[in-house]
């Protein structure tokens, strides 16, 4: 069981300042009453001051884990650093979130898994991605059989940014590309919906002119009959369709991403007006009557999305651990998304489909 933290709030130590700190950790963190911003990690003050100038602002992460008034590190910096950071943190008995990809192998997620068990402290991966407005609709419409049995299911990312950028992301080191980038959001909502999967085929690639990083990646997923095609891009210039899901009773089309991270960039947090509302709609496609093959169209409204709940969870699993809180996203979940991507690698580059067999 995780060690009950003592005190309310919980006292947060974020790591790192770049834009996954600025635009998620940070206003999300904010948001739950439960939760302090306390510390940051950067070599930026007057930048992170300007948007938290309640925060103590240390320049050495390993300064901020080792703080007597931290209980709570979240780690958001370069996915090379995560592994060492984690540890680190567990550690100095510290509870552990950290960005995804959780690291930059399986063994070193399992090492993180082992370390976190062994003294009683919370170790969570921010997939924060299963609160998209989108996918909590799509998750619904399956569980309630609005599609019947899905017999294909595509969930697509795709942006376009055909100009190489230089940055860590788009560089030819470990944890880079689009792959450990987008594959981590698409594999994880895969796993909630449909659980590990018989098979997976992989195609990485990279296109852009100038690229040294995966920027295209198409994935199949094999749930016996069921097909899951994970596909993501950076020269898709249309609106991309981000889910396509076919069943027995039906079909479900829903364009565009969640408004949330577009939200979060434009200043707006968690509670203000529209939070979470993604306006725009999918289209079902569902049998007119029982038998008929008219077919109907309904446009559904999108369930709200919240990724604050994953940080409300967190402080709750932190607080009342003896009341049942959970984890939301537990390294061993984490720990299958990391060897489903090192599997994708192996089956890009021998150019087969194979065996999935999950090791945690």
């Amino acid at each position: 069981m995780v060690s009950k933290v003592p005190c309310k709030p919980v006292r947060v130590a974020l790591l790192g300042y770049g834009y996954a700190s600025k635009t998620f950790h940070a206003p999300l963190i904010d948001s739950v009453s439960a939760l302090n911003l306390h510390v940051i990690s950067s070599s930026q003050p007057e930048k992170v001051l300007a948007d938290v100038p309640s925060a103590t602002v240390v320049a050495d992460p390993y300064q901020a884990i080792q703080r007597d008034d931290v209980d709570l590190v979240v780690i958001a910096t370069p996915n090379t650093t995560h592994y060492s950071l984690a540890k680190a943190a567990l550690h100095a008995g510290k509870h552990v979130v950290v960005d995804k990809p959780f690291t930059l192998t399986s063994s070193e997620a399992k090492d993180l898994g082992k370390l976190a068990a062994s003294s009683d402290k919370l170790l969570s991966v921010f997939h924060n991605r299963r609160w998209d407005a989108d996918f909590l609709t799509v998750k619904k419409l399956i569980s309630e059989g609005s599609l019947g049995q899905v017999v294909h299911f595509e969930s697509h990312f795709d942006r376009f940014r055909p100009s190489v950028v230089d940055r860590w992301r788009e560089q030819n080191i470990p944890g880079s590309g689009l792959w450990y980038d987008l594959g981590p959001h698409l594999l994880d909502q895969a796993l909630q919906l449909f659980g590990a999967p018989e098979t997976l085929q992989a195609d990485l690639q990279v296109q852009r002119e100038g690229g040294q990083a995966i920027d295209y990646f198409h994935v199949q997923l094999g749930y016996g009959p069921l097909r899951v095609l994970l596909h993501g891009s950076m020269l898709v210039a249309s609106p991309p369709a981000r889910f396509v899901v076919h069943g027995t009773k039906g079909s479900y089309i829903k364009y565009d991403l969640d408004t949330q991270e577009a939200s979060l960039k434009a200043g707006h947090k968690p509670g203000s007006p529209g939070w979470g509302l993604d306006p725009n709609q999918g289209t079902l496609y569902s049998q007119a009557a029982p038998g008929s093959n008219v077919v109907q169209q309904t446009l559904v409204e999108n369930l709200a999305g919240s990724y604050e709940t994953y940080y409300q969870q967190v402080a709750e699993a932190l607080l009342n651990p003896d009341e049942g809180a959970l984890n939301p996203v537990t390294p061993a979940q984490a720990t299958l998304v990391m060897e489903l991507l090192e599997l994708g690698v192996e089956s890009s580059q021998l150019g087969q489909k194979l065996q999935v067999r999950p090791k945690v």
